[in-house]
């Protein structure tokens, strides 16, 4: 990799960690490409005053047909009644915004935790007037910064955008799905101690960053691995309810302990602790899927009416640990096909499927239900 390609590389993503911070607190962003440009807001994040900023920056004036957009996930969408269910071709909806809404408004159109008005009826329509590339690089962007996925947006002239927007914070979103890609597979071993564990005396935690300096995932190496033999190995996506709490709504604290337990009565093996919170949506997403399973819905459907997919996680960190590990093949316990075939298609070989299967409670019964009915999970 030469210095020029190192030097871009770095400046980009330099600029994607900015914008994710500026989403996070409530600022406006530019995105680029191919000719055009956009200021975007998260939805969750908009206030009055950001929202009239924004509306001021239309090239036709803040009360003109040309104003903010509001970009929602398809599912969102269809939710509200702004488009039939399962679109075909669709995964984005850009909705017009009348102009005399306001951000709490905004804020209720992207939650589906809080009651909406009816959403025709505040004249919202849907549109397809803005660049799809710049839509679909709001969403995933929200999405990194661990918010709801929705997002305002309004077209400008490139030649303006500088007018509304720092440099500093001006996104060129054609690079964007390749620096997603790359970042997976971006880790760096950066710190290890001995940390005995009850039951598991002889074990390693090692941490590893991802290049953009975001949350470390942990490899807990029980006893001494043999590099040349298929280890013992269980993903485990972090669950701060479950795993710290011990939260009877899920069964991860359960299979956590459980698999260091298996691991340490096997000899030796690896515990990977992926920074992927409610498979990929974040801490405080999850609590509103909980609000909405609460009302009815199941795990998957709670994850699609947020908006996000059923499952957000990745593995490809994965398997770059285990790389650096030394293990290219896995004995893995899981119930979990995707596990499996993620793991596969990242280059790690799966040479056995180990269950890790433990007993429900009145609390989490219906969630292992939906595992089994909906993920394909198998008990």
């Amino acid at each position: 990799m030469n210095s020029d390609f190192q030097a871009r590389s770095a400046s980009y993503r330099a600029t994607v960690e900015r914008c994710l911070a500026e989403l996070r607190r409530g600022g406006a962003i530019g995105l680029t490409g191919r000719g055009f440009a956009a200021i975007a807001l998260a939805a969750e994040m908009v206030e009055e005053a950001s929202f009239a900023n924004l509306q001021s920056a239309s090239p036709e004036g803040p009360d003109s047909s040309s104003g903010p957009r509001l970009i929602l996930t398809a599912s969102r969408a269809a939710d509200l009644g702004l488009m039939p269910p399962g679109s075909a071709g669709r995964a984005l909806a850009i909705c017009q915004l009348p102009a005399a809404i306001g951000a709490e408004a905004v804020r209720q159109l992207a939650d589906p935790t809080v009651e909406t008005r009816d959403t025709p009826a505040l004249g919202v329509t849907l549109t397809d007037d803005l660049p799809l590339k710049l839509a679909e690089a709001a969403i995933d962007l929200a999405k990194a910064a661990r918010l709801l996925p929705a997002a305002i947006m309004i077209a400008l002239p490139p030649e303006a955008l500088g007018n509304w927007v720092d440099e500093t914070f001006v996104l060129d979103c054609t690079g964007l799905a390749a620096h997603q890609r790359a970042l997976a597979g971006s880790l760096k071993r950066v710190g290890s101690a001995r940390v005995p564990l009850h039951g598991a005396e002889n074990t390693e935690i090692i941490a590893f960053r991802p290049a953009d300096g975001g949350k470390e995932h942990l490899a807990i190496v029980i006893g001494n691995p043999d590099p040349a033999q298929p280890v013992l190995i269980r993903l485990h996506s972090e669950c701060f309810t479950g795993d710290l709490l011990g939260s009877l709504r899920c069964d991860c604290g359960d299979q956590l302990r459980g698999a260091i337990e298996t691991i340490a009565k096997s000899g030796s093996g690896i515990v990977l602790y992926l920074a992927q919170e409610g498979r990929g949506i974040g801490l405080i997403n999850k609590l509103r899927a909980y609000n909405l399973q609460d009302d009815g819905a199941d795990t998957l459907e709670a994850n699609l009416q947020l908006g996000f997919g059923a499952d957000e996680r990745v593995y490809q960190p994965a398997a770059e640990m285990l790389r650096q590990l030394g293990h290219s093949a896995v004995r893995l316990l899981t119930n979990n096909p995707e596990k499996m075939s993620g793991l596969e298609q990242c280059g790690i070989r799966v040479i056995e499927r180990v269950p890790h299967i433990f007993p429900s409670n009145q609390h989490n019964t219906q969630y292992l239900v939906t595992k089994a009915r909906r993920f394909g999970h198998m008990f």
